[in-house]
Order: C-alpha cells, then sequence, then structure tokens
C-alpha cells in the first residue's frame, strides 16, 4: 500500500512539472516568434533626437529667511550624523 502511494505521488509530480516544462517552452518559443515577426515588419529606427540642455535656474527664487532656514535644518542634520 505505502509502495502504490509513492508511485501515485511520484506520478503526479512527474506529470505535473512536465505540463509546466511544455507550457513555459512554448511561452518562450511563442515569444521568441511574436517577437521576431514584429521585428521583421514592423521595425522603426529610433529617432535620436538632442534633448535641449537646461540653462540658468528654472525653480522660483528661495527668499532670505527659508534660505536660512534650510541651511540651519542642513547644518543641524550633519552635526547630528557626526555623533
Amino acid at each position: 500500500m505505502q509502495n502504490n502511494l509513492w508511485e501515485e505521488g511520484f506520478d503526479l509530480m512527474l506529470y505535473g512539472m512536465g505540463t509546466v516544462f511544455v507550457f513555459l517552452t512554448l511561452l518562450v518559443i511563442g515569444t521568441v516568434i511574436m517577437s521576431a515577426i514584429i521585428n521583421r515588419y514592423f521595425y522603426q529606427e529610433p529617432e535620436l533626437t538632442p534633448e535641449p540642455a537646461v540653462v540658468g535656474n528654472t525653480g522660483t527664487p528661495v527668499s532670505g529667511k527659508t534660505l536660512a532656514i534650510i541651511q540651519a535644518a542642513i547644518h543641524a542634520h550633519r552635526a547630528k550624523q557626526k555623533h
């Protein structure tokens, strides 16, 4: 009885793993074929356009008070990290 149960479990395992292996193999083959078809018949050369360079500060101006607060916070954070 015990041997028969092991054999059935092993057969079920092989059947399940074989099914998954065959499915994944077919999926990979199908993906490769579809990719080849798309690249062969619908290939477009990518357009390489240079991005415009950003010149100057494009952000909003920061007031002196806000700048002082930011600098104090950075200084306090760096002082805390040293200890």
